[in-house]
């Protein structure tokens, strides 16, 4: 993700997004850079409007919350209950757990 990181501070800056730079931008931030990851983001960028991406991007989220959610919100919202339905089991589990301990036995009478 800092690969992206760095093409976008080159852009917002004016600066060209090619590999020298790149590389620099990510020295300057401590990274550990890989030759053929900042070759491929230059020929992935070549042909591609930064700020026209950025601007569709942005304005994705937006369009599915104004058309009253999208499939994604959906998801989310049926992975909230299967998460409620697993703290609810949980929650039985340790409901049961506790049930057996309540003949008073404790730890004294296990060892003598």
């Amino acid at each position: 993700m800092e690969y992206v990181y760095a093409a976008l501070i080159l852009n917002e800056t004016g600066e060209e997004i090619n590999e020298e730079n790149i590389t620099g931008v990510l020295d300057a931030a401590g990274v550990d850079v890989e030759e053929s990851r900042v070759k491929a983001l230059v020929a992935a960028l070549e042909d591609v409007d930064i700020e026209e991406a950025v601007e569709t991007a942005a304005a994705a989220p937006a369009a599915g919350a104004a058309a009253g959610g999208s499939a994604d919100a959906a998801e989310a919202d049926e992975a909230d209950e299967e998460e409620d339905e697993e703290e609810a089991a949980e929650e039985a589990a340790d409901d049961d757990d506790e049930d057996e301990g309540d003949g008073g036995e404790g730890l004294g009478e296990l060892f003598g």
